[in-house]
């Protein structure tokens, strides 16, 4: 039986692991999850100060008009009036903007000329990517999603003037922005920067400072961290830097990023780091370059590892839990899910995205199955510890069984001090000749009904019924106050009850019977003695012996009380002593009081 279920427990563990790990592996609830990690995550915190923004806003819009009918002379002289001074001017200047049309010649060629002088300006471009299905070496097919099916460029004298990044924006499938891309390669190895990627890679490059991308997908791609909500970057009305509201000499040796900050100009997403509000790509473009410059980049813990942990993990949870009480139980599962979002915290700090929903999700649900299966076992298990002693305890007796948590029906017993009292029914055999058979259990049932509801009274367990005999104990299974005496009163009772129905069955049948009763007390072996599937809860002993020999000897009407049955009562009863007899099965006599009134 042991082993049955410790074999039970383990392909318990070893389902909850492999349905956990696959749940891990197909990386269940993503949706949710990222929302999660966002929100514990994603905190504002701007470390890099030598990030600008000169934003197309709505004065500059107001003052210049909409940016499709600008000259391309005005952005030449923004690009003049912040490189005017070698020792002042911005180590990157990056235009969020994608001059892909022809304007006028001169304001063209004057933008294209400003930048080729100032040699720190990256210009925007875009890619149109299309899901197209490509095959490997091997023949595989996979969905790359990031196929490229277009491409719009700044017009070529700008192209030839400046270095170039697509501004392409990696929105999650929820609407939110969490990934950047890095870089792309095409099938002749030449490789393209993303916006953000060139101005880092040109920023550190003036500054002399390696290039070092941070761990990438299989697309080139990576989760970054937010330095800071909307605004959170200084920005400056473009208009302000052209009056010369603002000293251009505040950009020195910094990355300006020149963006749309307007609504109607469709530039705004939502971030990670505020569900709720918008931010501007140009904004957007400067968080992706601080993260990469301060390291703020993490990956995706490989689901193959996760997987496996979470699986584990699973598994040793089920196998702790499930042997506790419901409040260490409770405690411990409170502790394992409060420490999966600090672990996921101290993960993110290093680099590596976590799943923080579905491990405290396998808790709970562990805990709660748990919980509910102990509950079920409980109710089972009380029901079948109240279904075998309802036949032979009293009510009170039953109700007491069935709400303490600790009584525990099982095979074995305990020694225990107690009261034995058998009866017997005098006569029963020679009437039951004489009568038929629906009569003698009509007798039989009445008399065997007096015997329980005697023993009932007082306190006592039904132990058996043998034949027209009765056996019960006193003091067993649980403590009973004054259960010698109790055992006495059963023996009166049942001796009273016995005299009205002699007299019934004498008037109906010609025939009575009448009972032959004796009581004992000491030391047994009291428990349920049997097998697993078949037990009886009885008590065994000299003592249960001494009472049955007792009963025997007693004449029709006669209780008989052993010496140390009259010495625990002897203040209230009355008895006559009958002397010292020998008993069946004993080398020595007993002393044999006749007991005559009970006080």
């Amino acid at each position: 039986m042991l082993k049955k279920q410790k074999l039970q427990i383990a392909l318990t563990a070893l389902l909850i692991a492999m349905i956990t790990g696959l749940l891990a592996w197909a990386r269940a609830g993503y949706a949710v999850d990222v929302m999660v990690s966002d929100a514990l995550c994603q905190r504002a915190s701007v470390t890099n100060k030598n990030i600008y923004i000169i934003a197309i806003d709505d004065k500059t819009l107001e003052q210049y008009g909409s940016i499709t009918s600008w000259s391309r002379e005005l952005s030449a002289d923004l690009v003049r009036l912040l490189n005017q001074d070698a020792q002042t001017k911005p180590a990157v200047l990056v235009f969020d903007v994608i001059f892909s049309e022809k304007g006028d010649a001169g304001g063209d060629a004057a933008f294209a000329e400003a930048c080729l002088e100032a040699g720190n300006v990256v210009t925007a471009m875009s890619y149109r990517f299309k899901e197209q299905p490509e095959y490997d070496e091997n023949g595989k097919m996979t969905l790359n999603q990031y196929h490229v099916d277009g491409v719009i460029m700044p017009y070529e004298e700008l192209r030839e003037a400046t270095k170039q990044g697509y501004a392409n924006t990696l929105v999650g499938t929820d609407g939110y922005v969490r990934r950047a891309m890095a870089y792309m390669d095409d099938a002749q190895g030449q490789r393209s920067y993303s916006l953000a990627s060139q101005a880092y890679k040109l920023y550190q490059e003036r500054r002399g400072e390696p290039v070092q991308w941070p761990a990438l997908d299989e697309n080139n791609q990576y989760l970054f961290s937010y330095s800071g909500i909307t605004g959170c970057y200084s920005t400056v009305s473009m208009t302000d830097v052209m009056n010369g509201t603002v000293n251009p000499a505040i950009f020195a040796d910094g990355i300006v990023f020149v963006g749309a900050y307007a609504v109607g100009m469709q530039d705004s997403y939502i971030p990670a780091i505020s569900h709720g509000t918008q931010m501007y790509g140009v904004e957007i473009q400067a968080n992706i370059v601080e993260a990469l410059l301060e390291g703020k980049t993490q990956q995706q813990l490989p689901s193959g590892i996760y997987a496996m942990a979470a699986a584990v993990l699973a598994a040793v949870f089920y196998l702790v839990v499930r042997r506790m009480k419901i409040i260490p139980a409770t405690i411990f599962m409170v502790v394992c899910v409060a420490l999966n979002p600090v672990f996921a915290k101290v993960m993110y700090t290093r680099g590596y995205v976590t799943p923080v929903i579905l491990l405290p999700a396998v808790f709970f649900l562990i805990y709660a199955v748990n919980l509910v299966y102990g509950y079920v076992q409980e109710v089972m298990r009380r029901q079948k510890v109240v279904n075998v002693f309802k036949q032979y305890v009293a009510p009170q007796v039953v109700d007491k069984i069935s709400k303490d948590k600790d009584f525990e029906l099982v095979l074995g017993g305990e020694n225990r001090h107690i009261a034995c009292l058998f009866v017997d029914i005098r006569g029963f055999t020679t009437m039951s000749e004489s009568l038929k058979p629906e009569e003698v259990v009509e007798i039989l049932n009445e008399y065997l009904s007096l015997t329980t509801n005697s023993i009932f009274q007082n306190g006592g367990t039904l132990d058996k019924f043998v034949g027209d005999a009765t056996m019960a104990v006193f003091n067993a299974p649980f403590d009973l106050e004054d259960y010698i005496y109790k055992a006495v009163c059963t023996a009166r009772d049942m001796k009273a009850g016995a005299d009205a129905i002699a007299e019934k069955f004498e008037k109906r049948f010609g025939k009575s019977v009448g009972f032959g009763i004796g009581v004992n007390c000491g030391n047994a072996v009291v428990g349920n003695i049997g097998c697993d599937f078949r037990m009886d809860y009885t008590a065994i002993g000299d003592t249960v012996n001494t009472a049955a020999r007792l009963e025997s000897n007693a004449k029709r009407g006669q209780i008989l009380i052993s010496k140390e049955v009259y010495e625990a009562v002897k203040d209230r009863v009355e008895v006559t002593p009958v002397g010292e007899i020998p008993l069946k099965g004993k080398t020595q006599g007993v002393f044999v009081y006749q007991l005559d009134e009970v006080k």
